[in-house]
């Protein structure tokens, strides 16, 4: 197909496969956004983090019996996303700012159904000759998407090690680096093929002006959508059985030469007589030996780039089509599933007692002062991790006593052990576990309702780089429709946490979400002090606890701020 403002027409190659002109609303409202940045923490890995809509700032005040106006003193705390400096750095490399709205290029795990199942994202790949306008339209379609995540991945990365001679070539202009052996293809491949996985990647980041890699690398994760441009990007079959829809941006040769002659003097320190020489004996004769060719693969052909905003408006369309057809409701599939089923045998409860009776009476009432609150949660949250250690695996000791005695024990058979608390109201978990394991790391994971949709969504994620090799206590107060845990032991198989070594640990659970876990991942062990039997329309445990991480920290509800509790 080929797209052309001019006539505002579209040419089908193949009728049966012409574009649906569907529309899809979009989000009109403008949100206030910001970061906040926390302190940086030691072998710990980040990906980027998008900013968590944060209400509006409002100052609680009472009148005194004089008529003035006296601050009260225990203001409602306001709720924030900490980021550590590392994520803050690299966030400013992987974001695209448009209609007051921040987009993040470095992508999130996608959806997951209710059996957590991963849903197929969306794969675009962008073709043309050099400084043809490819990541200009990747990045036109972004913006027009709306959709807060998107993975961006550019074959310029994939750029081989050049040897001595190599490098050499390379500053004198004799190295040609529009051929397809000058890229990593089988690096390329397997990098993509872990983004369409959901799974994390490093990405290498090259340097155009010293023609090498860098040391670091960039962290990426797949999304719904993924778009992968570069000069080759229908060169390798295997790569294009991978793309779902393929463009090739189609720029006149003129307009190409002089974007690249601006583009290489200003950024990349060339001179005019290198960069005409690396264009006519390497630049322009690949094009028409390998890319020109590529074309015949393209569902659709994009004429002058960036500025033909129509053909941009109908992929836009195609794609939002696409990702409804891909689409579910993830809370109210999983809200009416399982009913009636009996307890899951991976479902571990804290044997009910007069003081847990007693624990859970103090925290259920609704009148209950929030020092108590916090008091009686806990020592709840200290039963249930130490009931949760209990069912790791021990092995046999035998230790001497000060008598000089033989004392036949146990100790725990796993040396490693780290927690990982889903924010926010798993936060208050964390002491309880790093007072009964002895310098126990803690991950991070924030997953929180978007405003529009009622969804969850993966805002921020902190985890330790060798967490595979570890039994991983995963903390969350209370556990719903299950869909936010869903998601979080998601991630943590997508950085190859074995599922077995899993274990979700929550003061309170509904029924439903016990099933929906233990039906998506039945090696996962969850471990609770109270199931009750029900949620409501808007997803909270009955008869319940009410929002646990309002009451505990104090911070009060807005309307559309709803964290996943």
């Amino acid at each position: 197909m080929v797209l052309d403002t001019s006539a505002q027409t579209a040419v089908s190659k193949d009728s049966q496969n012409a574009l649906s002109s569907a529309s899809s609303d979009s989000d009109s409202a403008e949100q206030k956004e910001e970061v906040i940045e926390g302190p940086e923490l030691d072998r710990i890995e980040c990906c980027p983090a998008s900013p968590t809509t944060v209400p509006n700032q409002r100052t609680c005040q009472r009148s005194n019996s004089s008529g003035s106006q006296v601050r009260s003193p225990k203001p409602r705390r306001q709720r924030t996303t900490s980021v550590n400096q590392n994520t803050t750095n690299c966030t400013n490399e992987a974001i695209i700012r448009a209609n007051h709205r921040t987009i993040y290029t470095a992508g999130r795990p996608p959806w997951y159904n209710c059996a957590g199942q991963q849903v197929e994202p969306f794969v675009i790949g962008i073709c043309g000759g050099s400084a043809s306008g490819k990541t200009t339209v990747a990045q036109k379609i972004i913006e027009s998407l709306d959709v807060p995540w998107v993975t961006l991945l550019s074959m310029d990365c994939f750029y081989k090690i050049l040897n001595e001679k190599q490098h050499h070539q390379a500053l004198r202009n004799e190295y040609n680096f529009d051929h397809p052996d000058a890229f990593d293809i089988e690096l390329m491949k397997d990098v993509l093929q872990r983004l369409k996985e959901g799974r994390k990647v490093e990405v290498p980041v090259y340097n155009f002006v010293t023609h090498s890699r860098e040391q670091h690398t960039k962290t990426m994760y797949g999304a719904n959508v993924i778009i992968f441009e570069g000069i080759l990007t229908f060169h390798n079959p295997e790569i294009v059985k991978m793309l779902d829809m393929k463009i090739f941006v189609d720029t006149d040769s003129d307009i190409r030469l002089a974007r690249r002659l601006k583009r290489d003097i200003q950024q990349r320190g060339r001179d005019l007589e290198g960069v005409l020489k690396q264009y006519s004996t390497m630049v322009k004769p690949a094009y028409s030996n390998y890319i020109a060719p590529t074309m015949a693969h393209a569902d659709i052909i994009v004429p002058r780039g960036s500025s033909n905003m129509v053909a941009i408006q109908l992929i836009v369309q195609h794609v939002h089509t696409q990702l409804q057809l891909r689409g579910f409701k993830l809370r109210e599939a999983l809200a009416h599933s399982y009913i009636g089923q009996p307890m899951p045998d991976s479902l571990k409860l804290l044997p009910t007692t007069p003081q847990i009776k007693g624990l859970h009476t103090f925290i259920r009432n609704a009148s209950t002062p929030r020092d108590e609150f916090i008091f009686y949660s806990k020592r709840l949250i200290r039963l249930v991790l130490e009931y949760a250690l209990s069912l790791l695996p021990f092995k046999n000791v035998e230790v001497e006593t000060p008598q000089n005695v033989p004392y036949k024990g146990k100790r725990l058979a796993c040396q490693k052990i780290c927690g990982v608390s889903i924010l926010r109201a798993g936060e208050t978990m964390e002491q309880a576990v790093s007072d009964v394991c002895k310098h126990i790391r803690i991950g991070k994971i924030l997953i929180q309702t978007n405003q529009l949709t009622g969804e969850p969504e993966l805002y921020y994620l902190r985890l330790a780089k060798d967490i595979k090799d570890y039994r991983v206590i995963l903390m969350d107060a209370t556990v719903a429709t299950g869909a936010a845990a869903i998601m979080a032991i998601r991630v943590l198989l997508d950085h190859d946490v074995p599922e077995e070594n899993i274990m979700l640990a929550s003061l309170l659970m509904a029924e439903i979400g016990v099933h929906s876990i233990a039906y998506a991942f039945p090696k996962v062990q969850i471990v609770t002090s109270a199931l009750d039997p029900e949620i409501n329309e808007k997803f909270y445990v009955i008869p319940g606890i009410g929002n646990f991480g309002d009451r505990y920290f104090g911070t009060e509800p807005t309307d559309g701020d709803v964290l996943y509790e």
